[in-house]
């Protein structure tokens, strides 16, 4: 491994990294607007549920922070119909929810227009560390 070209990357804005950028938030804008057309999958979900992870480590980097109430919400709303889409495999939101997602979609795009790599690699490292610890909130709470 080359240390400064390691160096060199990490402060690398992602949005010089047009190729990843676009295909992200093609991948990401597509399974919101299935969702927002009653047509998501659990595919889907489980593309929109990484973004949001995403969203809330970079807002506790300090991304976003005007923010609290959006990124909450979304949260929230993301859980809400996760939750009742599990239990009938048609994922359907409420107007208040796809109001709340649809901001938090926006951070995301904002956030990743204002990152750095070494950001990203943070973010990433606090969303697995979240994982293995236990400390996200299931969409479905598992029987003992």
């Amino acid at each position: 491994m080359n240390p400064m070209a390691y160096v060199i990357e990490s402060m690398t804005p992602v949005a010089k990294h047009d190729n990843f950028l676009i295909d992200l938030k093609i991948k990401n804008h597509m399974a919101m607007t299935n969702l927002t057309q009653g047509k998501a999958t659990r595919e889907d979900m489980d593309t929109l549920i990484p973004m949001a992870n995403f969203v809330e480590a970079l807002y506790r980097m300090g991304f976003g922070t005007d923010y609290a109430t959006e990124v909450h919400s979304g949260l929230d709303a993301l859980h809400a119909v996760g939750k009742r889409g599990a239990e009938t495999d048609r994922f359907i939101l409420r107007s208040e929810e796809m109001r709340a997602l649809n901001t938090l979609m926006e951070l995301h795009d904002a956030q990743m227009d204002a990152i750095t790599v070494k950001d990203m690699e943070r973010a990433f490292k606090i969303v697995d560390e979240e994982y293995k610890q236990r400390r996200m909130r299931p969409i479905v709470e598992r029987k003992p």
